[in-house]
């Protein structure tokens, strides 16, 4: 199932959860051979119980390792209290979960009459990056202080703004929200980690790397909408020292997804 599959996000969890067996039977397909590559099991979010049994199903099997979710499923995020058996399961099963990009519930003000910015451009980025402090203040990472979230997109431009997430919580005096943690960078250092996927571009790689650290940043491709030669060439000359690289490219993803 495609990471965008309207199914997935649609207004009944009934097609997508009935078609979450699509890999395991195709896997068997092909009695006593290793698989070639692993997934990450999407999961019917609009039946939060049904989402929740989705990553034991899947991580018991031979190909997935994790389990994906759009930016929003009919404006519901990861904070949303219904969820938090989802949050559950992943959590004590030692899976990642992957957040992918998607169009939000409307479209912004300031993208009226602009057509070229919504959906991957631009819009879809600024959803998904909202996604992720909007799990910090809303006490997700707090409650499963070891739950790991992958983003692709070199992080949506997050680790951009890390230093400025902290000045400007303390500017707001923090609206009544305690963290844990002193600061909302430390949970995005702590449970958050990126791939390169569609950020084929030396400098956002290097200031991921300042900002995160080269343990929480995985090689991707954005494959079948980005070039897989241009992402390989990308990595094998980007500026970074050969031990860094070997982490980007292997390393972090054998650790993240137990390969």
């Amino acid at each position: 199932m495609r990471p965008g599959d309207p199914v997935v996000c649609g207004r009944s969890g009934v097609g997508a959860a009935g078609r979450r067996h699509l890999a395991p039977r195709r896997a068997r397909q092909f009695p006593g051979q290793a698989p070639q590559r692993t997934g990450s099991a999407a999961l019917p979010l609009q039946d939060p119980k049904a989402a929740a049994r989705e990553p034991e199903r899947a991580v018991t099997g031979p190909d997935m390792r994790g389990a994906l979710v759009n930016a929003h499923t009919q404006g519901r995020y990861l904070d949303d209290p219904q969820l938090r058996v989802v949050r559950e399961r992943a959590e004590g099963l030692d899976v990642p979960l992957h957040l992918h990009p998607a169009d939000g519930v409307g479209t912004p003000h300031v993208m009226e009459g602009h057509p070229e910015l919504t959906g991957p451009m631009w819009s879809r980025g600024t959803e998904t990056a909202s996604h992720v402090p909007r799990l910090v203040f809303g006490g997700v990472f707090a409650g499963f202080p070891e739950a790991e979230l992958l983003l692709g997109h070199m992080g949506e431009g997050l680790p951009y703004v890390l230093w400025r997430l902290d000045s400007r919580r303390g500017f707001h005096n923090h609206h009544g929200v305690e963290l844990a943690r002193e600061n909302p960078s430390e949970y995005l250092r702590h449970n958050l980690c990126i791939t390169t996927s569609g950020v084929c571009s030396a400098a956002p790689l290097l200031r991921a790397l300042l900002a995160l650290g080269p343990e929480h940043i995985l090689f991707g491709t954005d494959h079948p909408f980005e070039d897989m030669a241009t992402a390989t060439e990308f990595l094998r000359t980007a500026p970074v020292s050969g031990a860094n690289r070997e982490k980007i490219a292997h390393l972090d993803a054998e650790r993240l997804l137990r390969l």
